[in-house]
């Protein structure tokens, strides 16, 4: 049985790295005592040694020992072995990029399948839906395709921003490049508003934190989501 939690971010404001979800997590990992850590998305730049030493100080606090996947000899025997993995946030499509390129996107795919939990941020949430098309990051490498781990039947917009009616900016909305995306695919996609994160338990799949989410079914069927259980068909 699939188990997942996937937050929107990692970090809220004026507060520590995960630290707002943090019981969750512990929660989430459960008897887990070691857990491998894909810094692939690079943050910022990051290198992959400092971004698994921040993962690493908060698992801390739960008890979870952190071990990078880049430290591994061979990763898709790292992700094979696992306990349990965290994806975290920064840039989805090097993220994706990478996986491809270590040849691990099947490997997590059928470890996650089997109930190896999984927990990702931004872009690592990013990735386990159908495609990565409705990230918001630059594209500044190009996987060998959008395809995603396709874990969940939609796709997730992290971090996503309602639409400011004081604000002189004119651009496009996010609402807006979402609407477009459904104009040309069919996938649905979930906006997660900053401190909200899906917790997905086989097929069943709930919204937590205190926001509520954007559902985009359809350019047509857009609604706000209050936390629960999903509907998303």
């Amino acid at each position: 049985m699939k188990k997942l939690l996937l937050a929107s971010t990692s970090t809220i404001y004026g507060s520590d790295y995960l630290a707002y979800l943090l019981d969750d997590v512990a929660r989430f990992f459960k008897d887990i005592k070691t857990v491998v850590f894909i810094p692939y998305a690079r943050p910022s730049g990051i290198s992959y040694d400092d971004y698994t030493a921040i993962a690493a100080k908060a698992f801390a606090k739960i008890n979870i020992s952190v071990k990078g996947i880049h430290t591994f000899d061979n990763p898709k025997e790292a992700i094979a072995n696992a306990q349990a993995v965290f994806t975290g946030g920064g840039n989805t499509f090097l993220l994706l990029k990478t996986l491809y390129e270590n040849d691990i996107t099947s490997t997590l795919q059928a470890k996650i399948n089997k109930g190896m939990p999984y927990m990702g941020t931004s872009a690592g949430s990013n990735i386990a839906g159908q495609t990565i098309k409705t990230t918001n990051d630059m594209p500044i490498v190009y996987p060998p395709s959008f395809d995603a781990l396709q874990l969940i039947p939609f796709n997730i917009n992290a971090h996503y921003l309602d639409a400011d009616p004081n604000s002189k900016h004119k651009g496009e909305t996010r609402e807006t490049r979402i609407l477009e995306y459904l104009s040309q695919n069919n996938i649905p996609v979930i906006g997660l508003r900053e401190g909200s994160w899906l917790e997905v338990s086989g097929s069943a799949i709930e919204l937590k934190g205190e926001l509520k989410a954007r559902l985009f079914l359809s350019p047509d069927n857009v609604t706000e989501i209050s936390s629960g259980l999903i509907n998303y068909s």
